[in-house]
């Protein structure tokens, strides 16, 4: 794909920490130049969510109380986690658990754009690598629904993405924590 090899992420930006006693959320602000509705499908359909999420879907996420099983994309070992769609109140807020973390999708009009929120928890040493993989997979979402689609980006394969090492250093600066050294030197010699 010319496009994809064309792409490098802009700079960190849109992105806030918040700690409540242990628990840290991680909360990303995006301005897709798409209609919520179709935003919406793009966060709800497992086709839509194989082309840019960091998992994959066996269901559609769009209705309260649909079980699906979501599957870790680039892990390791396959991740397959449970999940109920606990809000789904199209197309404005979507809220379920991956791997045990809470996800929050509020989706704002402003009038043919969204503005795309991601409340999620996250373990405080991979904020920024979090922060660094979400950014991309906005980005790679915002391409895909303008019809030029660059190919999802997640995992490992992400992290050797030079892209990914600027964002994942940029965004741990902006949050005033120490750059992960990431991936750790036992993984790279695998």
């Amino acid at each position: 794909m010319p496009e994809r090899e064309q792409y490098t992420p802009g700079p960190a930006y849109g992105a806030q920490v918040r700690k409540d006693g242990e628990k840290w959320t991680l909360i990303l602000v995006r301005e897709l130049r798409h209609s919520p509705e179709k935003v919406w499908q793009a966060l709800t359909d497992p086709a839509h969510l194989r082309e840019w999420a960091p998992f994959e879907a066996d269901g559609c996420l769009g209705t309260v109380g649909t079980t699906v099983k979501l599957t870790t994309v680039g892990a390791p070992a396959p991740r397959v986690t449970e999940t109920t769609v606990t809000r789904a109140d199209a197309p404005e807020v979507l809220e379920y658990k991956w791997g045990g973390f809470d996800m929050r999708w509020e989706l704002e009009d402003l009038g043919g754009s969204t503005r795309l929120t991601l409340w999620t928890n996250i373990g405080h040493r991979f904020i920024s690598m979090g922060a660094a993989g979400w950014h991309i997979c906005f980005d790679v979402l915002d391409r895909l629904l303008s019809g030029t689609p660059i190919g999802r980006m997640v995992g490992p394969e992400a992290m050797k993405f030079g892209g990914w090492q600027r964002l994942n250093a940029e965004y741990a600066k902006q949050f005033g924590i120490e750059t992960p050294n990431w991936p750790p030197q036992a993984a790279q010699k695998s």
